[in-house]
């Protein structure tokens, strides 16, 4: 039986996704599953990868994208016992779901509730563990606090808009004029995304107490800059060097551990997803599994910007480029 998936052929931009076709399915190792994927994602970390700019992925092309995914579990290699042919799963796989077929190990999966659609779960795998990690995790914010995050009209930042309702946090965001009226609903403040140092701090009033940043750059000065004192600042991407905007990654990273060294009476971190999960695969699956309950009880609902077939994966990512998305960007592989 063969089977179908969009493969990077070289590092660059979304031309160099190309699909293939291969002839036999994959075969599942020992304690490994093969899933049939429904919904996998078109996200700013699947652009980076696609780049060759993700630290986190070394492999070359080609190989297949896909960052998050819903699938089925269609056949258990040897020695997996831990589901059956026909139960939803979820998973951050960070390269391969962009196909038909992916085989991976049973512990890594989270099982999907029912009456959770297929779209609502993938929204919260990577766009929604992300900022609830942040929040929870490293910020370990308390109703009563504020916080500020960048692209905020996109999925991780309608993610982290609800989540600080939800938690009685106050949030401003800054994002372009289209997306302000997406933001207000979601309960923030919203703030133009090119605003000066300036006029960000007279926006946040006295400071905020945590700035979320995925631009990197120049954007960090800014950020420190909006927190009061004791706040603290939480870089989580490079969006700026990425999209040939300015910045340096390792300068990003220098100045990070500079201004957290220096008695400023500021924090700073860098969050990782995947370096997050490697040292703690229990959180992952505990606030996973957190965010699926939050889903149920209607008190999170991810913004989907559309949802496109596998086949318009370049499409996809030339609307992540242009930063045009209101949400999530959804690719679907095949019906449940």
């Amino acid at each position: 039986m063969s089977w179908t998936r969009i493969v990077v052929t070289e590092f660059g931009g979304p031309e160099t996704l190309e699909t293939q076709r291969i002839d036999a399915l994959p075969e599942p190792g020992t304690g490994e599953v093969r899933v049939r994927v429904l919904v996998t994602s078109a996200a700013f970390t699947d652009v980076m990868i696609r780049k060759g700019m993700y630290p986190d992925v070394k492999d070359t092309p080609p190989f297949a994208l896909g960052y998050d995914m819903v699938g089925v579990v269609d056949a258990a290699g040897p020695g997996a016992s831990r589901f059956r042919p026909g139960d939803r799963v979820a998973d951050l796989t960070t390269i391969g779901a962009y196909a038909e077929y992916i085989c991976l190990p049973e512990d890594r999966l989270t099982p999907v509730p029912e009456g959770v659609s297929d779209v609502d779960a993938l929204g919260v795998i990577l766009s929604a563990v992300t900022p609830y990690q942040m929040l929870h995790r490293v910020a370990k914010a308390r109703a009563g606090e504020s916080l500020l995050i960048h692209g905020a009209g996109g999925a991780v930042g309608t993610a982290m808009l609800q989540l600080a309702r939800d938690a009685g946090i106050a949030a401003f965001g800054t994002d372009i004029p289209a997306k302000h009226d997406l933001i207000r609903e979601l309960g923030a403040t919203p703030i133009a995304a090119d605003a000066s140092e300036d006029a960000l701090r007279d926006a946040v009033g006295e400071g905020v107490d945590y700035a979320f940043d995925p631009l990197g750059g120049e954007s960090l000065s800014r950020s420190l800059h909006a927190l009061k004192p004791g706040g603290m600042l939480i870089a989580f991407g490079f969006q700026s060097e990425v999209m040939g905007q300015g910045g340096s990654i390792p300068m990003d990273f220098v100045k990070l551990k500079l201004w957290d060294w220096l008695p400023n009476g500021h924090a700073t971190a860098f969050y990782s997803i995947g370096a997050m999960r490697r040292k703690h695969p229990e959180w992952f699956r505990e606030d996973l599994a957190t965010l699926f309950g939050m889903l149920s009880e209607g008190r999170i609902r991810p913004v989907v910007a559309e949802v496109l077939p596998l086949a318009e994966a370049r499409r996809a990512h030339e609307r992540i480029e242009a930063g045009e998305a209101r949400g999530k960007l959804v690719l679907r592989v095949a019906e449940a």
